[in-house]
């Protein structure tokens, strides 16, 4: 295996004194228990008396209900409960999302089942419990509500207008949040700039896929007043505290566990109405409820993300330097904020980021988030980099083409010079250490870039027009308290772990942060083994559980390897030094005389093996009368890690897109995609690879295939997988992936997160990919996701 370098070539310091794993390419640890079927999933859970409860939702966006007749169902075979919002509201909380440092943001209250109004279609309204899922949804049948369609906000761009009906009158109007940004001078460099473009860009909805769906069993034990809650979920303390808060509960009286998770991409990282109903009802009952959302209501109560529509522009003098960004983002998140991270995050992100790899100095932006009749959005994978970066690279090449210059030279022109930072963004987001010049000159090599242009050349005269585009992107992983803290939502910045040696000599590591598919778990391990010094296959995981693990954010953000990796890091290093106190103690010689090396104690003048593992944690737990009064065998150590040095730790990297366009067909083939990545230190090649592949094929999945599409009476027009269309493999290209290290250093780990960044970059590498393509033929297309009709309807064709 090659050795990691940095930016400037050198070789990485190891960060332990052993180090065997971390950097290597292990297979991911406890895979072969989920390759033989043994994981745990929600669904395969099963408690005595366990009910299954249903859900009928609004059929329409908008409606006054009415009275709601449950005589006829009560009486089917099975039915436990029935239970309206009415009544679900004496036990739980109704809940507003807003954050307090979004100054302005302001949000209706929400209830775990609605009550007057329902305001979208999907939102849940009648619960009914039954003995098992059959009988739930036989009696579901004969629910007969009396509704009143009211008048539903569909479009975004009307939501604002005078004569446009407001969702929830007590707010005055369909604004959730405004904000606006303007650095420099903007007007004066647009009017003397000696080129200006601009463009129109468009993101259709599109929603996470995930192979398991959302689901939860909640269990309340009333004998001692304890709800247990085992959930799909990322965020297991944040649930927590949530059920808390809303049930009027303790922390002590609530214990969540999230076991195995079949993918999340921030579908499960939010707190939905059904999930506080389902809790609700298992309370009322005294007895386990279970929830599984079926395929066909994941599409409308599962969260949405990426609806926008954005006017930008760019400014650049004839020499190729970028002067100045401007955009106008307006985007529709539903009639609520979500709880508790809130809806205006994306929008807000996209203000942050736009432009964000570019050392211009004017700069932009205005920012209408806008209530509307369709189901909620919020975070979902990139939140909100995917969308400013397409912008930011789409209007790059606009401006590239107006100067007749080589794209790939415009953005090596312009790009915050590596040896610039630490500095601040144009709008104000601090940097500390980026790679972008770096990562320029390895995607060129890699991709024969002067090779691809003679070769696109040669084709285009013979009637075949294949386009090569650029995303040059900045990711923000590890937050700070800043991030959520200090808007009032209880969601924890820092992660805790735990590590335990065994009295086998076994060591096992306890983490909130959990697994979803990303190979956290891995990770965990290698770093582990080498911190503590022990072969990995004596390492054991243990993630997800409120009562054994310590306090944390858990999964988000792309936070695993940099803020959860940090605490087990810090961990293991803690319990290597109680170790060899304790085989001090036993030895009577100083620790400092002594190491760790593969399980082992050793001299450390002779390299001679004194003691395993083994045999310290069986004098340790079984023999403390051996050795010397007051002294305390540590065998198990808790540390925890919280990123402060910086608002987020960002992460930065290039991606490029080939594609060819059949311009009497619109068809787009993806040939060839390539990423060059910087997350700090990589601990896991293999796995890094296998997350930034799967990241560019969700978001080529946004920018060609994936949309929810309404009617004008804000009905979802494809809410099934045969008509809502994902990528699948025998559409992608092959990815190439390379890395450039450049650790961060506000960790001892140096790691930065890997998990969103392809697909901040995949969108705006293909969309500047097919618009290279048409450029002989005048066209371009900046509306996403670009269909064959959008591409036939730029080249005058339909």
């Amino acid at each position: 295996m090659n050795k990691p370098v940095d930016l400037k070539g050198l070789v990485l310091d190891p960060v332990t004194n052993d180090q065997r794993y971390i950097g290597s390419s292990e297979p991911r640890h406890g895979a072969r228990r989920l390759i033989e079927g043994q994981g745990t999933y929600v669904d395969d859970i099963q408690l005595p008396r366990m009910g299954h409860v249903v859900y009928w939702r609004s059929p329409v966006a908008h409606m006054k209900i009415g009275k709601i007749h449950t005589e006829q169902a009560g009486k089917m075979p099975g039915v436990l409960a029935i239970v309206d919002g009415v009544k679900m509201a004496e036990l739980c909380k109704p809940w507003v999302a807003t954050l307090g440092h979004l100054a302005g943001m302001k949000s209706a209250p929400q209830y775990a089942l609605a009550i007057d109004r329902a305001c979208w279609q999907g939102e849940p309204v009648v619960a009914v419990v039954a003995e098992t899922r059959a009988q739930a949804e036989d009696a579901l049948q004969f629910i007969d509500v009396e509704w009143e369609e009211l008048p539903a906000v569909v479009s975004m761009e009307t939501a604002l207008d005078a004569d446009t009906p407001v969702i929830h009158p007590e707010l005055g109007d369909n604004l959730c949040f405004t904000r606006t940004l303007d650095v420099g001078q903007v007007d004066e460099v647009f009017a003397t700039a000696d080129i200006v473009a601009e463009a129109t860009f468009g993101f259709g909805r599109h929603t996470g896929v995930t192979l398991e769906p959302r689901c939860q069993i909640a269990d309340y034990n009333p004998g001692d007043r304890r709800l247990t809650v085992y959930h799909s979920q990322q965020a297991p303390h944040m649930m927590q505290d949530l059920y808390c808060r809303q049930f009027g509960l303790s922390e002590s009286d609530v214990h969540v566990i999230c076991k195995d998770v079949g993918g999340s991409f921030g579908i499960k990282v939010h707190a939905y109405p059904d999930d506080f109903a389902t809790v609700g009802l298992a309370m009322m009952l005294e007895r386990p409820v279970k929830f599984v959302a079926d395929r066909l209501e994941s599409f409308t109560s599962d969260i949405h993300a990426r609806e926008h529509r954005i006017k930008g522009r760019i400014a650049a003098n004839k020499e190729g330097d970028l002067l100045a960004f401007e955009i106008d983002d307006l985007t529709a998140i539903g009639p609520y904020s979500m709880f508790p991270r809130t809806s205006a995050i994306e929008g807000n992100q996209v203000v942050n980021l736009v432009g964000g790899p570019y050392k211009h100095q004017n700069y932009r932006a205005k920012l209408n988030v806008v209530f509307q009749n369709k189901t909620p959005t919020c975070q979902y994978r990139g939140v909100g980099h995917p969308i400013a970066c397409a912008v930011t690279e789409g209007l790059v090449d606009l401006a590239a083409q107006k100067l007749n210059m080589d794209p790939l030279e415009f953005r090596k022109r312009n790009v915050i010079p590596d040896d610039a930072y630490p500095c601040s963004g144009i709008s104000g987001i601090k940097l500390e250490v980026l790679s972008h010049e770096q990562c320029l000159r390895t995607i060129e090599k890699m991709m024969d870039y002067s090779a691809l242009r003679k070769e696109q050349a040669e084709l285009r005269k013979k009637g075949i027009y294949r386009g090569i585009g650029f995303a040059t992107l900045i990711e923000l992983t590890n937050p700070s308290p800043a991030f959520y803290g200090v808007g009032g939502a209880r969601i924890a910045s820092q992660d805790g772990a735990s590590a335990r040696l065994d009295p086998s000599g076994v060591v096992s590591i306890l983490i909130g942060v959990g697994e979803q598919g990303q190979g956290t778990e891995g990770i965990y391990a290698q770093i582990a083994a080498d911190a503590v010094g022990l072969s990995i296959k004596d390492v054991r995981i243990i993630t997800g559980d409120t009562d054994v693990t310590p306090y944390g954010g858990g999964t988000w953000a792309s936070r695993g390897a940099g803020v959860g990796g940090e605490a087990v890091l810090l961990a293991c290093q803690a319990l290597q030094e109680n170790i060899l106190k304790l085989a001090g103690a036993i030895l009577s010689r100083s620790p400092e005389e002594l190491s760790v090396r593969r399980g082992h104690v050793l001299d450390k003048a002779s390299g001679e093996q004194l003691l395993p593992f083994s045999e310290i944690g069986r004098i340790g737990y079984f023999r403390t009368d051996t050795l010397p009064v007051g002294f305390s065998a540590d065998l198990m150590v808790t540390r925890h890690y919280t990123q402060k040095d910086y608002p987020f730790i960002f992460t930065n990297g290039v991606q490029a897109s080939y594609v060819e366009v059949d311009p009497d067909t619109g068809f787009v083939k993806l040939l060839k995609h390539w990423a060059v990545e910087d997350c700090g230190r990589v601990l896991n090649p293999m796995l890094v690879d296998e997350q930034v592949r799967g990241a560019i094929v969700q978001g080529i999945g946004g920018v060609l295939f994936e949309e929810c599409i309404y009617d004008e009476s804000g009905l979802l027009r494809n809410g099934s997988m045969a008509d809502y269309l994902v990528p699948m493999a025998n559409e992608m290209p092959d990815i190439e992936v390379a890395h450039v290290e450049t650790p961060t250093q506000s960790s001892k780990l140096g790691a930065k997160g890997a998990g969103e960044a392809g697909t901040a970059g995949a969108p705006g590498a293909v969309q500047n990919a097919i618009n290279d393509a048409l450029v002989p033929l005048n066209a371009a297309v900046f509306d996403q996701p670009i269909t064959c009709e959008k591409i036939l309807k730029a080249l005058g064709k339909v």
